[in-house]
């Protein structure tokens, strides 16, 4: 059994008198691949923004490697080797590749005082990893993200957090809108991070997707967690839909 890398508890949050969740409690693994199933407003972005540092919660703690946590900021959750890929790719459209792939964490040339990227620094590493998550065309560093197509703002996404070595990559729809051979991309990306020991959550309202790369499926419904151990090697697609929509209990 793998060691706990993150666990939440009794994770609670309100907007005034409305309550996104409810005492939510989540484990994941190192080297765990988990789906975060529900339906919308289930509370499922709610949580991973809590767990990316992004929404304050109402109540509840965060622990990483049984070190309680506080998370008050984007920059905390990646200081504890936290990265999150929206479906929106979190990416500048008017920088280029190699700017989004360091954004916040340029490399300086020297001396650091003077604060000057090192802009050929990041091209090299830009153009290694493009090739690393499967794009195979020829596309310049300096290529502005809004000119890309969504698989690659996907994939430039996906490189940052590879480059980084997080230790937990939150995948928020990432195969949404996509063509069917940047879904496999990023299918085989999440399949080569649990071989590489990297934790993953994968949200998806494609459950065919998430049965196909993760080790367990956590269900929200209402704000609260309704099943937490869902096998996907052992459980038909149509009974965790059941589990999702309420109609198995």
């Amino acid at each position: 059994m793998s060691q706990t890398l993150i666990r939440m508890e009794n994770i609670s949050k309100f907007y005034g008198r409305i309550r996104a969740l409810h005492k939510v409690d989540l484990t994941i693994g190192e080297g765990e691949i988990v789906g975060l199933l529900g339906d919308n407003g289930a509370g499922k972005s709610t949580l991973i923004k809590i767990l990316s540092g992004a929404v304050p919660a109402s109540g509840g703690d965060i622990f990483i490697r049984g070190e309680k946590v506080a998370m008050k900021s984007t920059t905390d959750a990646i200081e504890h080797g936290i990265e999150t890929i929206y479906q929106d790719s979190s990416l500048v459209p008017e920088l280029s590749i190699a700017r989004n792939l360091f954004l916040g964490r340029e490399p300086l040339k020297r001396p650091a005082f003077l604060n000057r990227m090192d802009q050929e620094v990041m091209n090299e590493v830009a153009r290694d990893l493009l090739k690393q998550v499967g794009i195979t065309k020829d596309i310049p560093p300096v290529t502005p993200i809004g000119s890309l197509s969504g698989g690659e703002r996907q994939s430039v996404a996906i490189a940052r957090a590879m480059y980084f070595d997080s230790d937990l990559i939150i995948l928020d729809e990432p195969t949404n809108n996509l063509g069917v051979a940047e879904t496999q991309g990023v299918l085989r990306f999440v399949r080569n991070a649990r071989e590489s020991g990297h934790s993953c959550i994968f949200i998806a309202h494609n459950i065919h997707h998430v049965f196909q790369v993760v080790d367990r499926i956590v269900v929200l419904r209402h704000g609260g967690v309704v099943a937490d151990d869902v096998d996907p090697n052992t459980t038909t697609i149509e009974q965790v839909e059941r589990i999702i929509t309420g109609v198995s209990d």
